[in-house]
């Protein structure tokens, strides 16, 4: 049994749209943002981050402040968005609607140009989570991550069909709570 505190990074620096691999920096925002949703949360034993800045660098902090161990993560970074990082939904709607609509239908079955395909990006994250709960079972971890990483997570823990991943909804600097059982299965926790 693995008890996983799900953690997504708050606003950035450039904003909204598909930020995917972008290493964007937070806002002063964003700190503030994080700082709020760990104020009466915890206890944990150690803290996952995405190496990604907009990640890493709260957990960082978060780490050094409580004493905690930190191991940087490379495998819970966020889906390539490929031609479509950086672009918000709005501009690809002007450029690209009916890809864009074919995404959002159903992510697995539609990648978008030069993008990670979301059967490997789930292969990744799941691994991951494997690997963490073979060297951490018993434990309490927080993953400090993106929103895709969290939707695929949380969208198994609920039991929704793959096409509706995009359906979840995980705001800035929003905290979930899962376990995952010896089985691998997940669920959430309140």
């Amino acid at each position: 049994m693995l008890y996983l505190d799900l953690l997504r990074h708050g606003e950035t620096e450039l904003g909204g749209g598909l930020r995917g691999s972008l290493d964007d920096a937070l806002t002063e925002h964003g700190w503030a943002q994080l700082r709020g949703a760990v104020q009466d949360a915890g206890p944990w034993d150690r803290l996952i981050s995405s190496p990604l800045q907009r990640c890493a660098r709260f957990a960082e902090e978060l780490a050094a402040t409580h004493s905690l161990p930190l191991h940087l993560e490379p495998d819970v970074r966020e889906l390539h968005f490929g031609d479509w990082e950086g672009r918000s939904a709005a501009a690809l709607m002007e450029t690209d609607a009916e890809a864009l609509g074919r995404f959002w239908a159903d992510p697995y079955a539609f990648t978008p140009p030069n993008g990670e395909p979301l059967l490997h990006f789930e292969a990744r994250i799941l691994s991951a989570l494997q690997r963490l709960q073979q060297r951490h079972a018993g434990e309490r971890l927080l993953l400090i991550t993106h929103g895709g990483v969290m939707r695929l997570l949380l969208a198994r823990a609920r039991g929704l069909p793959r096409q509706d991943l995009l359906q979840v909804n995980v705001g800035y600097a929003q905290r979930f709570r899962l376990r995952l059982d010896a089985d691998g299965q997940l669920a959430e926790l309140p």
